[in-house]
This record gives C-alpha cells, sequence and structure tokens, in this order.
C-alpha cells in the first residue's frame, strides 16, 4: 500500500474551486501510485493577464521537480502541469532504477558468482 502524499493547494488571489481541488488531489494519488518516492505535491494557481497560471513542485525521496504551465481556464493550467510533471518524475525514476542495473552489470564479482 503506498503512503497518500501531502498535497498542498493555493489559490492566489483566485476563488477556491471544491471540483478542482479534487481533481489535483486525484492527480496527486495517481503519480503517488507509480512513484512511491513521492511525499508531497505542491500546486499553486493564479490568475494571469491572459488566463491563468499554474505551478508544480513535487518532492519526495531523492526527488525535487518544479514547473509552470499556462492556459485559458484554470482547469487545463492544472491539468498541464500534471502532464508536465509526469515525465519528468518518470526520468528521475528511469535513470535511477538502470543506473542500478548498469552498476551490477559491470560489477566482475557478481557476473562471476552467476556464471
Amino acid at each position: 500500500m503506498t503512503q497518500s502524499p501531502l498535497v498542498v493547494i493555493h489559490f492566489k488571489e483566485i476563488d477556491a474551486d471544491e471540483e478542482l481541488r479534487s481533481s489535483i488531489e486525484n492527480h496527486s494519488q495517481r503519480l503517488a501510485q507509480e512513484f512511491h518516492e513521492i511525499v508531497r505535491v505542491e500546486i499553486s494557481l493564479q490568475a494571469n493577464g491572459a488566463g491563468f497560471q499554474a505551478h508544480g513542485h513535487v518532492t519526495g525521496k531523492g526527488i525535487d521537480v518544479a514547473t509552470h504551465a499556462d492556459a485559458s481556464k484554470l482547469g487545463p493550467a492544472a491539468d498541464l502541469v500534471f502532464n508536465k510533471l509526469e515525465p519528468q518524475l518518470r526520468k528521475i525514476h528511469d535513470k535511477r532504477i538502470f543506473a542500478q542495473r548498469r552498476k551490477a552489470q559491470r560489477d566482475p564479482v557478481k557476473r562471476q558468482g552467476s556464471s
């Protein structure tokens, strides 16, 4: 069972939207199920001149990823942030996994034992 990350949502100078809050929490839970190292997901939403801007920051064991996105509506801005965060998290995760495998393949002691 995966521990749920702490989800922090900031609505800066805009009204809080419970439906959007629920959507962000669901996105965060989905990321946490895939990337078990996640401890905290922080999303900040604010209006800018042309629409809305969303900032996302994910932290955890060996993870510190941040990004932002702009959109004409609040919901799509939040979705875009998660669409950007996921590949960044995947890159960190894959790099960690494949680095361990490469190290094991180079280790001559382990290779002799498998013969």
